[in-house]
């Protein structure tokens, strides 16, 4: 049978489920494969050009060749879950239950999609602040979850408090918090936080709060979990990434903190998504969270520079940089080079025309209508971010676009 009667026989079938069917292929992977394709510096998905800290990966790399590499405990070998409950403690002064409190998952979406199956009941609305991280809305709609979205504009990514209050309800079952948040850079300062926390509290709900560059933060910012405010510590599920903290985004090794009853929900759900995480990368996580204060200032000061390093760059090409204080992204107004179309075309504009990627920041929206903004990625060599500000300001200086 020729592959084109098989397409044909399949489409006659049962079709597949109709939540996840509907979304077609991440912007990151078209626009990474349109960079490959053009030969453009890609700064456009969002992960290190280099292979994190050597001590760290000699540790997976040894656990490999010594063992055991056979099914570590669902919830994640000891020693990584107690790492993760004396990080809560030295960073944000947690006293956390690493038996009863820490669970591991194969990455931080992971950890996310057994939230939300593992709490929502088919009905229940999820609230969401827009600008959003890809995978939330699909899995939460495919929880049953009914979507709640407010949003945040650039270029003052100002928390949309009126439009918050009117999104909660008796209805509500979750907040999803992401902060430092992917992809403003916004890190939601304590009158933020507590104002979030008085509307879980006073509408019974729970928050699931994505804190995955919490070790990324700058120019003196602070970041605090939401489980540190007054009456989230049984509300709260703080999600973390070791994949962003040891810039190793391949491992996928994520960590769920939460009270016994909250994890025990999510634990229900993860036990039938990946049910554990490779021995060895849990075992360099639990390594790497011990490190000394000077790893983590130094992870933090590196990358405000790579931020400082692009922004100047960007600023000489003719881009307004909108700030950032945390993650690995610098989001610009693409109207301040002259470039009048859509987002999306300036981002496959500059990959064919200048030979560098970006992706735009309307599909981080629901509606389109946000359509003057991208985001750059400055977790690259030195030398990469030289290159691609070089080829910008080549760019922009010889031509006026338009679309």
């Amino acid at each position: 049978m020729t592959t084109r009667a098989i397409d044909l026989q399949i489409a006659a079938m049962k079709p597949a489920n109709s939540i996840l069917s509907e979304y077609g292929t991440t912007v990151f992977t078209v626009m990474s494969a349109l960079a490959v394709e053009h030969g453009s510096i890609n700064l456009g998905q969002g992960f290190p050009d280099t292979e994190g800290p050597e001590d760290i990966r000699r540790v997976a790399a040894d656990t490999v060749m010594k063992g055991p590499n056979q099914y570590p405990p669902m919830l994640g070998i000891p020693a990584l879950r107690q790492a993760v409950a004396e990080a809560n403690k030295r960073f944000y002064d947690l006293d956390v239950n690493w038996q009863t409190e820490v669970m591991v998952t194969s990455g931080a979406t992971e950890a996310l999609a057994d939230c939300f199956l593992g709490l929502i009941e088919p009905g229940e609305e999820v609230v969401l602040i827009e600008p959003l991280y890809d995978s939330y809305l699909p899995m939460v709609r495919r929880a049953g979850g009914v979507p709640k979205l407010v949003r945040m504009a650039p270029p003052e990514w100002q928390m949309p408090r009126a439009d918050l209050e009117a999104a909660f309800s008796d209805r509500t079952k979750l907040l999803v918090l992401n902060s430092p948040h992917n992809p403003s850079g916004k890190v939601f300062d304590e009158d933020d936080l507590r104002f979030l926390a008085r509307l879980v509290i006073e509408h019974d709900a729970y928050a699931v709060c994505d804190e995955v560059y919490e070790h990324l933060v700058f120019d003196g910012h602070k970041h605090r979990p939401l489980m540190t405010m007054p009456g989230m510590r049984e509300r709260a599920i703080r999600i973390g990434s070791a994949g962003k903290t040891f810039s190793a985004t391949g491992w996928k090794v994520g960590s769920v903190t939460a009270a016994a009853p909250l994890l025990t929900a999510v634990a229900k759900a993860h036990q039938f998504v990946t049910f554990t995480t490779p021995p060895n990368l849990q075992m360099a996580a639990a390594y790497g969270l011990r490190q000394g204060e000077e790893y983590f200032d130094t992870l933090a000061a590196d990358m405000q520079a790579k931020r400082d390093r692009l922004g100047a760059g960007l600023a000489v090409a003719g881009f307004h940089v909108l700030p950032s204080s945390g993650t690995y992204f610098l989001t610009v107004d693409i109207r301040s080079v002259g470039f009048n179309g859509s987002d999306e075309d300036f981002c496959r504009h500059i990959t064919t025309e200048a030979g560098v990627t970006a992706v735009p920041m309307s599909a981080f929206y629901q509606c389109a209508d946000i359509t003057r903004f991208a985001r750059f990625c400055f977790c690259k060599r030195d030398q990469l971010l030289d290159e691609a500000c070089a080829r910008l300001q080549r760019h922009f200086t010889s031509h006026v676009t338009s679309a």
